[in-house]
């Protein structure tokens, strides 16, 4: 396959990125997911972090108050990033690679958000 006919992050990310504050309860969180029909916030701390419907679930099954608990509580830290001019079987490696199911896009600042459901319905 050549290079101009592969498709790159860019060509399906998802756009605008959504963005929450650290002490926004999980509640909050869940209700932002599900208005913009998404799986993953980016978290505006210093270095940002990124909080998933996976670490939700997560607190739900330990019996968290979902008022109580924030995204910084359960975001996580240093998160992998990808460029947008990467290409999706690139993408497709660092998911396998680092067992996660979003990367979001970093180009300069944070630009978008890329997912297993978008590379999957890509190199399908």
């Amino acid at each position: 396959m050549e290079s101009e006919h592969r498709t790159r992050v860019e060509d399906v990310m998802s756009t605008p990125l959504e963005m929450i504050e650290p002490e926004t309860t999980l509640k909050e969180v869940a209700e932002v997911m599900r208005e913009h029909d998404i799986n993953a916030l980016i978290v505006t701390t210093s270095v940002k972090g990124i909080v998933t419907s996976t670490d939700i679930i997560e607190a739900v099954a330990a019996g968290a108050d979902l008022t109580e608990l924030t995204a910084e509580d359960v975001m996580t830290e240093q998160v992998e990033t990808v460029t947008p001019d990467l290409y999706m079987e690139e993408v497709a490696a660092m998911l396998t690679t680092y067992g996660i199911k979003h990367l979001p896009v970093v180009d300069d600042d944070y630009v978008g958000m890329i997912s297993s459901s978008d590379v999957a319905a890509h190199l399908s």
